[in-house]
């Protein structure tokens, strides 16, 4: 073999151990996995957390995964998709956690399970991160009864009635507004469906000509809402309570035609949990308070906020 092969060799033989080298390191990266419950809108803020947390953890990879479709089977079979290839640890907004309770301790019992958005209490998950649904709820019974002093009948718009947010919200805005004039007489689920969103207010408005009050429980559906009033000629006739942070919503806060909004911190959720969840895998277990809740507050945005939360949104996504 002359000189010249020799050191051919020798190049291709150290190549292959950097890439293998390169190959191991890159597996010893622990994986985080954020899971949402369904596409939508709001959970950008969430992704920029997780991208903004990303930057402070560089010996763990990130991700942040969508179901296919807002079912329980369909994001069973993601995180065990999930597991499979060897996340570390995963945070989910579960999308029906009563009926998943022996799926998600399934999950729970192999891989560091912590809940978001919509607690899973009954499992076996290490913490939950996020709102206070039940006093979000209460913030929107809040809104619901300075809007309507002469009280009124409301209807709700929501995706997953099952889901713990949703339950939460729905029960905190009755106990505020029980035994006032104000009534949330009716609640329609929609399965994070946009078109069944929008038809679900149609029918409501169609069925109920005289209804003044209306409640977007989830992200998308004040817009939904926004759009058939808007569509209908009623615009500013109909007293609308919205949840999150849409740009139609905050519009329509600014315009008068919602009359405020219970605003979530999604953005905490993906950086606060995954520095977390990080910690925690670490073995610092200090970060997981006795009751196992780590609560973002909700604030409610009016037009004498409106502006500046918005710009703020805008910083943390990049406009």
């Amino acid at each position: 073999m002359t000189i010249k092969h020799t050191l051919s060799t020798l190049l291709i033989a150290t190549a292959f151990v950097a890439a293998g080298s390169l190959s191991v390191q890159a597996q010893d990266k622990k994986q985080l996995a954020f899971v949402v419950n369904g596409a939508s809108d709001f959970w950008k803020l969430a992704e920029a957390g997780v991208r903004k947390a990303q930057e402070e953890l560089p010996n763990y990879d990130l991700v942040f995964k969508y179901p296919e479709q807002a079912a329980a089977a369909v994001q069973q079979r993601l995180m065990d998709d999930l597991v499979a290839a060897g996340v570390s640890a995963i945070m989910v907004s579960a999308v029906d956690p009563k009926s998943s309770t022996d799926a998600l301790n399934r999950v729970g019992g192999q891989v560091p399970l912590f809940t978001t958005d919509s607690d899973a209490p009954d499992t076996n998950r290490i913490a939950y991160i996020g709102s206070s649904n039940t006093d979000a709820g209460k913030q929107a019974g809040e809104i619901a009864l300075k809007a309507l002093p002469e009280g009124g009948k409301c209807i709700g718009f929501v995706g997953l009635p099952g889901a713990d947010n949703a339950r939460e919200r729905i029960e905190g805005m009755k106990s505020v507004i029980a035994g006032s004039k104000v009534e949330l007489i009716d609640v329609r689920g929609d399965d994070i469906d946009m078109t069944r969103a929008k038809r679900n207010v149609e029918d409501a408005l169609a069925a109920n000509p005289d209804i003044n009050c209306m409640v977007g429980f989830y992200s998308y559906n004040p817009p939904r809402i926004y759009e058939v009033l808007k569509e209908a000629g009623k615009l500013g006739q109909v007293t609308v309570v919205a949840f999150d942070e849409d740009p139609i919503t905050l519009g329509g806060v600014r315009e008068g035609s919602i009359a405020g909004t219970v605003v979530q911190q999604p953005y905490e959720w993906g950086y606060q949990g995954m520095k977390l969840m990080a910690k925690y895998l670490e073995g610092d277990t200090s970060v997981v308070p006795g009751d196992k809740l780590v609560i973002i507050p909700t604030a409610i945005i009016d037009k004498s906020n409106v502006d500046a939360f918005e710009a703020e949104l805008k910083s943390r996504i990049g406009g």
